[in-house]
């Protein structure tokens, strides 16, 4: 019994989200063609957690769905202009492979670097963890926030 992950609207919002499982495959197709099925055993797969990010007036706001986890199991990291979310979520040790009709939970480590649009003061970040959903406030640098000009009336 094969399983396959369950995505829907998948295709709507994001055609590409599939590349990285795409290139797994052939990938894992390839080895096992020319004998090498041993190296997959050694390849951990990574997974990318949903994030949503917006702007607001002062910020710039991440939103991460991490069910699941301790937020001490969450690494965030600024890089110039790059937020690094790293992680690991535990397999449960109940699962059977021969025993599950549908596994669509990712588990094992996990990555996700984004860009940020705008400067932000690294370190003015805040970050909190509540029911599962990580969220990310980044104060932008003052030059790039916006300014209401008063006019005179002379």
């Amino acid at each position: 019994m094969a399983l396959v992950r369950f995505r829907p609207l998948a295709t709507a919002v994001d055609p590409f989200r599939d590349v990285s499982d795409i290139q797994s495959e052939v990938n894992r197709l390839f080895d096992n063609f020319f004998g090498r099925p041993g190296q997959m055993g050694s390849v951990e797969r990574v997974w990318a957690p949903p994030v949503d990010m917006y702007e607001t007036k002062d910020e710039l706001v991440a939103v991460a769905d991490l069910p699941g986890l301790n937020e001490k199991d969450i690494h965030l990291s600024i890089n110039g202009d790059m937020l690094a979310l790293r992680g690991d979520r535990p397999a449960n040790q109940e699962l059977k492979p021969e025993s599950s009709y549908r596994a669509e939970r990712w588990f094992g480590k996990f990555e996700r670097s984004l860009p940020l649009p705008v400067p932000v003061q690294a370190e003015r970040v805040k970050a909190s963890y509540r029911d599962g959903v990580l969220t990310v406030r980044l104060p932008k640098v003052e030059e790039i926030k916006p300014r209401e000009i008063k006019i005179d009336v002379s």
